[in-house]
């Protein structure tokens, strides 16, 4: 039963891993992007690294970091597989990096090597650690899988079929139809924003296509 298991898995690993080219519309954290394929959004979740909470200290640089990288770029996907949540596992590239080991090498991530074996993740995240970037400069940084076990989700998140739910749902639960707000002067928070312009899509939030919506809401923060 073990190896049918493990034969599963390969498979469906096999079933999704496909390359190909796709625009970056929304950075949602520091390890979760959306990205525009010919008509079709599709939430990428970068292999082999998990990146802060949100709200949990180092959260908002990391996915800053990635932001800066990606934000509205057109760059390059290596899919390897589907999570339970039905977002797309994969390496990303832009502009000839590799943006999931730069979030590592930059200390804006951790390397989840409990998924991987891959040592060059390993040999990034030392060498972050001992030149105290990011996350490392911190006296006591905490891994974000223990974060999450002592900081449990309140939220009621989407249904993952309808808009692909994630650990990145926004603060408040809003409209589950999107309803009709299309503009920054509807939305009465950023974390409002952000729900309509990645869950609704609702591209008009972002007016300057940085990955940002409603710069006078969210600025430089969220």
């Amino acid at each position: 039963m073990k190896r049918l298991g493990v034969l599963l898995f390969c498979l469906a690993l096999n079933a999704q891993a496909e390359t190909f080219g796709a625009r970056v519309i929304a950075v949602m954290d520091g390890d979760t992007v959306m990205v525009l394929r010919q008509g079709q959004k599709i939430k990428i979740r970068l292999a082999n690294i998990d990146a802060p909470e949100k709200d949990q200290a180092f959260g908002m640089q990391s996915r800053d970091s990635l932001l800066q990288m990606l934000g509205g770029k057109q760059v390059q996907i290596d899919s390897l597989a589907a999570d339970q949540y039905g977002r797309t596992v994969a390496l990303v590239s832009a502009d000839g990096r590799d943006v999931n080991q730069e979030q590592v090498r930059r200390g804006m991530a951790w390397e989840y090597s409990h998924y991987h074996a891959d040592n060059t993740y390993v040999a990034l995240q030392r060498e972050a650690q001992q030149a105290h970037r990011g996350l490392w400069a911190q006296a006591s940084p905490q891994a974000p899988w223990l974060w999450r076990k002592h900081h449990p989700s309140t939220l009621h998140a989407p249904q993952a079929g309808q808009y692909g739910a994630s650990r990145t749902t926004p603060t408040m639960f809003y409209d589950a139809g999107c309803g009709r707000k299309r503009r920054c002067s509807q939305m009465a928070s950023c974390d409002e924003a952000y729900f309509y312009f990645t869950y609704c899509g609702v591209a008009t939030l972002d007016g300057n296509h940085d990955g940002r919506p409603c710069e006078n809401l969210c600025g430089g923060n969220r």
